[in-house]
């Protein structure tokens, strides 16, 4: 209704005692003052009944609100946000598994969230469907990767994540006070006695497995090559690669890292054993139907030997050791293989073309030669 804002009361009640005198003109009154024919007979029936404070605004709030959201419900949404930091649909479909009755929709949560300054703005914007690529089983693929180091209180803690590409399981958050590769074994092992081993590993170039190109061995991978598991590494700045670790580092920080302090590792250990126990057990995840990872896991029905099984290869194969500098003889001729094999024995097949031989380190492909390479 176009009334001056200033004057709003005055000309309301203005308009009401000129529409009342003998001979006032109501068609042409409500012309002049701006308001529909309607508008001007409510006034002035208001007015009628109730007297000039009658002619405030009133709430256009309903009086009674039978579908509003009781507030038992309201205050499980509430406390839930404020455990977890989820949005609407992760904790509309937790307080169904938890058994609450009502259960809004999840935007219903997410609307009561926002009256409650529950929810960022960056936290509702919508973003394009990913396209999703997952291997078919469990065990299939792990992902490992360190996140980001951190300040703590005695120094840094370097958090380690492994995590099954099929159910999204955590198999292992650790936190690690460096990333060498001894530390990041003895943790893999805690892993691998409880749930086996996984057919494949996916890691980035980054120590300690793997450097470059031309760096791709470390102690760590020929141990996990040992074991019977394939590695493989990310394309070089391409952390889409590992996109599930990564997005759970994400989740990690948010509900775990961010606006805390922690003083020493064990803190640290205490938090991420806590908030493990909630990604794998009750955080519905989108990518698996709302869903927990623990509904979609299995462990591997590979166990872990405690003893690594000793090296072998097929009569067919040419075996050599590999010498200093991770070189080795072939053919009358040195060929550099890799320093991390240094002392280890490898086998030689032929490749397609006749001159050129594939280095094998028990079942993983290592490299090419090339005997007519002058370079070599």
């Amino acid at each position: 209704m176009p009334w001056a804002e200033v004057s709003t009361m005055s000309l309301r009640y203005e308009f009401v005692l000129l529409s009342m005198k003998t001979g006032a003109n109501m068609a042409e009154l409500c012309r002049r003052f701006g308001v529909s024919r309607k508008t001007g007979y409510k006034w002035r029936e208001r007015f009628l009944r109730g007297g000039p404070t009658a002619l405030n605004d009133r709430s256009r709030c309903p009086r009674h609100s039978p579908e509003r959201t009781p507030a038992r419900v309201r205050s499980a949404v509430i406390a839930l946000r404020r455990r977890r930091r989820w949005g609407g649909r992760k904790i509309h479909h937790r307080l169904q598994a938890l058994g609450h009755r009502q259960v809004p929709a999840p935007s219903t949560i997410s609307g009561i969230l926002k009256r409650h300054g529950l929810i960022d703005a960056n936290e509702s914007l919508k973003h394009q469907p990913l396209c999703r690529f997952e291997r078919a089983q469990p065990n299939e693929l792990w992902q490992m990767d360190f996140k980001g180091h951190f300040a703590i209180g005695t120094g840094r803690c370097h958090p380690l994540t492994v995590l099954d590409d099929h159910s999204r399981y955590s198999m292992a958050l650790r936190a690690c006070d460096n990333e060498r590769g001894m530390t990041v074994q003895q943790e893999l092992t805690e892993a691998f006695r409880r749930y086996g081993l996984p057919e494949q590993m996916l890691m980035d170039n980054g120590s300690p497995w793997g450097s470059d190109a031309e760096h791709v061995l470390t102690p760590l991978t020929l141990w996990l090559i040992q074991l019977g598991i394939r590695v493989t590494h990310a394309r070089p700045y391409h952390p889409q690669t590992q996109g599930k670790d990564e997005r759970f580092h994400r989740s990690l920080d948010f509900e775990v890292i961010q606006r805390r302090w922690f003083r020493d590792l064990r803190q640290c250990q205490r938090q991420f054993d806590r908030w493990r126990d909630i990604y794998n057990l009750e955080r519905p995840h989108e990518s698996l139907n709302m869903q927990v990872p623990a509904q979609h896991y299995r462990p591997s029905v590979r166990a872990f030997p405690e003893h690594l099984p000793d090296i072998e290869y097929g009569p067919g194969d040419q075996v050599r050791k590999v010498q200093d500098q991770g070189r080795l003889s072939f053919n009358g001729r040195w060929f550099r293989i890799s320093k991390a094999l240094r002392g280890y024995p490898v086998a030689l097949r032929p490749a397609t073309e006749a001159s050129q031989w594939q280095v094998f380190f028990c079942t993983q492909y290592v490299a090419t030669i090339d005997l007519r390479d002058p370079k070599v």
